[in-house]
């Protein structure tokens, strides 16, 4: 005889060999990180701040592989959504730093300026 106890009976729903799933936020998905750092890094740095579209996959893949209950595969889609938000992020402060210096400078009136400055300088 045994003297393990025996196991308890499947949850609604569920055969003995299933395996039950994760619930959602067991790891965590990103997903708000990561929009905001793709719409931030859209609108300040360029298109190149799209990039951050990346971590919103991955994201979006945590909660169902976590309802399938592949913890590893939820783990590996958790830290790649977590990369590429930090990739859209550092995209955004860069984008924001460019913008500041920009401005600093003199705006659209100093840009102007020196592009007339440069076409004069062909000309001659």
């Amino acid at each position: 005889m045994s003297t393990l106890p025996p196991s308890p009976p499947p949850a609604p729903g569920q055969s003995f060999g299933d395996t039950p799933s994760l619930p959602p936020g067991s790891v965590p998905n990103y997903l708000a990180w990561s929009i905001i750092a793709t719409v931030l890094g859209a609108c300040l740095c360029c298109p190149l701040g799209l990039i951050g579209i990346v971590g919103i996959v991955f994201s979006s893949k945590v909660n169902g592989l976590l309802q399938r209950g592949d913890l590893e595969g939820a783990k590996r889609a958790s830290k790649n959504a977590k990369t590429w938000a930090w990739v859209a992020t550092a995209l955004a402060i860069i984008g924001l730093l460019i913008n500041v210096y920009f401005y600093m400078t003199g705006g659209p009136a100093a840009y102007q300026q020196w592009i007339q400055q440069m076409q004069s300088m062909q000309q001659q």
